[in-house]
């Protein structure tokens, strides 16, 4: 299977990054929406790359959806997936918060991705396969003004985010579910004709129909280690074979137990039968049977019933203990005929109910007694034929005394207005009203399911396959000459359980540990984050920069004392590493050393990048420069500011930024931003848009029948939402984290998580393969496994198991 995997893996990177993209496995959004020529409110620019295109985002009144026909044919390829990976390469606006993707239907988002640029934070929404909406947020900023690649890989339960081809996370999430209804709507740039805008550049935004698409955007990230949705199909098929075994033993172990039992009887030539003793060749009737006791076994013959011949006012009717039809006395009631002991309800001409029994060829009046009360609504009681008093639908008929009627091998079945008789599996009927019922010779009728080295042998209502000499067991339906499991002429990892099998053997890794049997590594309960490395079961090695149990803290280099920068650089902490970065006033010569000593003074004087007025000298300083008035003149103080020259202590506003507020003093340039005054009437709003008490600044709540005005926030959907200069953001409520819980529920009208101890109560079972149950007879269970509970055909059991045990007994499984 590995095997597999890996050559599966070189043909899908080969695909990728050599050959091309099979067409059916790509959806270019800009291509299908053809939106160089349908949106208005998007205008061409130069992309990312020399001579590439990308569209400018910029009108809030544009619609960029696609119509129902490209949206369905988008859709057609993304159904069912659970394996995708979403690219793009975009420059957002500065502070924007927007969508960039959206794919919805109604309230339901099945795939979303936005930005946003208040919180710098990236937001992924998507459909589950719990039928839920998810939210994963990542706390990077895209909205900085600059050009960024963007690549989110979904598989299976693993979820990857590269920005410029670096992974800046890997995270364990829900399954999704690409199960898209017809209808779903796919908008670009917008969530809806009202929210979500996106302002900004985009350009190539494709939906790669495999989870290692980012290396088409980043060729020289390649892919070698199989992806979450390959080991999820591993782990099923073991958890299968489990279950399989499971079942095979427990119908051993009822085998052999009859066996035994039938060695003791060898000798006896008598039969034993419903716990009778019969002597050999002795014949009697068993109910519609013709039986007879041959060399210790009991043979049985259907018995033939004659079509009776009844004389007039008679009719053929079962009576009790008998087998076939017996002449009956019957009655003429309102042009129907009824048998001995038959029931007919009817009314009068006032409505009231008279009920007649067949006893002696009449109808006889039966005194009726007060009808019970009924608990169930008019709309479900039933009228019946043969009594007055209505039922409740639904009720048992086999409990006032039908099922003795069902004799032999049969059972009562209760159905809308009465009930009759019904074999039970394994036997067929040997008269029409099915109340006497004979055993299905599977073996005879080869309708079993014994394979090579065995021999069939019939049991009442099943059967069982034997053993030939000199075989051993492997499971219910097959046997094999040698145990290579016990003799140890195996191939199984040292970690790995080995199962016998016609012609070979099985291997399978123990719980904690995964693979193929042949080689088994260990697996560490909610796996590794951030590249660690799993050397024990539930034993993480961590990559270097990171920490934690599962290796799922960034270590800030930084704050704990670890790294120092040189003096004219500043430390900058990184998911899992650092850098030195230059203070101002330094760049770095080109040699790019780790802790900054490669940062050299600028020499502002030099290259012009001062603001010394013309009376004033330029004294280059580490780090900065200095605006000196030469010896013997008299400066006056005056500033030179983009080329203009401002008089000391003179105060104006920069043309290209009304909101900022600059002064000269004493020939250096101070800029600030200006200070908000909502009081003042002459404030200015587009600087201070909390201030702004027009219409434009206000936002529109998600059911268009509220307004809030800027700054204002909101909680809609579990969703916290704020209204920024007319545009409205939303992120996930922030819920407390809830530490070793296996079962959770989230309260109606809530939106956090809590903690239930009764599984039967919760929204999330976490099945984890590493814990195991041990059931009735002492077989191991997978954590998730179902089986069916021995004796009974309608009890299905579980096993879940919480996280302070990594073995349950039987207690822990749950029906």
């Amino acid at each position: 299977v590995c095997r597999w995997i890996y050559l599966l893996t070189l043909f899908f990177t080969f695909s990728v990054s050599g050959f091309g993209i099979d067409p059916s496995l790509r959806i270019d959004v800009f291509e299908d929406l053809n939106i160089e020529e349908s949106y208005a409110g998007v205008s061409q620019v130069q992309g990312f790359h020399n001579e590439s295109t990308a569209f400018l985002f910029k009108d809030m009144w544009r619609s960029v959806r696609a119509s129902a026909g490209v949206s369905e044919r988008m859709l057609q390829k993304l159904r069912g997936r659970v394996e995708f990976t979403l690219l793009l390469t975009l420059k957002q606006d500065k502070f924007n918060s927007g969508v960039m993707l959206s794919i919805h239907h109604g309230e339901q988002r099945y795939l979303e991705l936005e930005s946003s640029g208040q919180r710098s934070e990236v937001r992924l929404h998507y459909w589950t396969a719990e039928r839920r909406t998810h939210s994963e947020v990542f706390p990077y900023s895209l909205a900085d003004g600059r050009w960024h690649r963007v690549a989110l890989s979904l598989s299976a339960s693993q979820l990857v985010l590269y920005v410029d081809c670096s992974r800046i996370y890997e995270r364990l999430v829900e399954t999704p579910s690409m199960d898209v209804p017809a209808g779903t709507t796919v908008w670009l740039g917008q969530r809806n004709n009202a929210h979500g805008f996106f302002k900004g550049v985009m350009q190539d935004v494709q939906l790669l129909l495999m989870p290692q698409g980012y290396i088409s955007q980043c060729p020289d990230l390649n892919r070698t280690c199989p992806t979450c949705n390959d080991f999820h199909g591993l782990v099923q098929k073991i958890m299968e074979l489990q279950d399989i075994l499971a079942k095979t033993s427990g119908k051993l172990a009822r085998a052999e137990e009859r066996m035994r039992a039938l060695d003791g009887c060898y000798c006896e030539r008598t039969c034993s039968l419903n716990g009778e003793i019969y002597r050999d060749e002795e014949v009697w009737i068993d109910g519609c049977k013709n039986c007879t006791c041959l060399n210790g076994t009991v043979e049985c013959e259907s018995i033939f019933c004659p079509a009776p011949q009844c004389p007039p006012n008679t009719a053929p009717a079962y009576i009790p203990g008998a087998c076939c039809k017996e002449c009956q006395s019957v009655c003429l009631f309102r042009g129907r005929v009824y048998v001995e002991g038959d029931r007919k309800s009817v009314r009068d001409s006032t409505g009231t109910c008279l009920l007649f029994e067949c006893r002696n060829r009449s109808m006889r009046r039966v005194e009726s007694t007060s009808c019970p009360e009924l608990t169930c609504p008019e709309s479900e009681q039933i009228t019946l034929t043969d009594r007055c008093c209505k039922v409740c639908r639904g009720h048992d008929f086999c409990a006032e005394g039908y099922s003795s009627s069902c004799v032999e091998n049969s059972e009562c079945v209760n159905l809308e207005a009465g009930a009759c008789c019904s074999c039970r599996d394994g036997y067929r009927a040997l008269r029409d009203d099915s109340a006497y019922c004979q055993d299905v010779d599977e073996c005879a009728e080869g309708k079993h399911y014994c394979r090579e080295n065995t021999v069939c042998v019939n049991t009442p209502g099943s059967f069982m396959c034997v053993c030939q000499t000199g075989y051993i067991r492997i499971d219910d339906y097959s046997c094999t000459e040698h145990d290579e499991c016990i003799s140890g002429l195996h191939r199984c990892d040292e970690n790995a359980l080995c199962f016998n099998m016609v012609g070979g053997h099985s291997c399978t890794c123990k719980p904690g540990y995964v693979g193929n049997g042949t080689v088994c590594r260990a697996q560490c309960d909610g796996l590794c984050h951030n590249g660690g490395s799993c050397v024990a079961p539930d034993t993480c090695i961590c990559q270097q920069g990171f920490t934690g149990r599962r290796c799922e803290t960034d270590i800030d280099e930084c704050s704990d004392g670890f790294v120092e920068c040189d003096s004219r650089a500043t430390c900058v902490n990184l998911p899992g590493w650092y850098h030195c970065e230059c203070r101002d006033g330094y760049h770095d010569n080109g040699m790019f050393s780790a802790n900054g000593e490669s940062c050299e003074d600028i020499d502002e004087c030099e290259t012009g990048r001062h603001n010394c007025a013309n009376d004033t000298v330029c004294f280059n300083m580490d780090g900065g420069y200095d605006c000196r008035c030469p010896h013997g003149k008299n400066c006056t103080g005056d500033c030179v500011h983009e080329g203009k020259v401002k008089h000391n202590r003179q105060i104006w506003v920069l043309d290209d930024d009304r909101c900022s507020v600059c002064s000269c003093q004493t020939g250096l340039v101070m800029c600030r931003r200006m200070v908000c005054d909502c009081e003042n009437p002459t404030v200015d709003v587009s600087c201070c848009p909390e201030c702004d008490p027009r219409l434009t600044s206000q936002c529109l709540h998600q059911n268009g029948l509220l307004t809030y005005n800027n700054g204002d926030t909101w909680v809609e959907n579990c969703q916290q939402c704020q209204c920024m200069r007319g545009e409205v953001d939303c992120w996930p409520v922030p819920c407390a984290a809830v530490l070793d819980c296996e079962f959770l529920v989230v309260p109606e009208g809530e939106c956090c998580p809590h903690c239930v101890s009764d599984p039967c109560q919760a929204d999330t079972v976490r099945n984890d393969i590493t814990k195991t149950c041990v059931d009735e007879y002492g077989i191991t269970r997978f954590s998730g496994s179902a089986w069916t509970k021995h004796g009974t055909e309608c009890s299905l059991c579980q096993c879940k198991v919480t996280r302070q045990s990594s073995d349950a007994s039987v207690n822990d499984m749950f029906f």
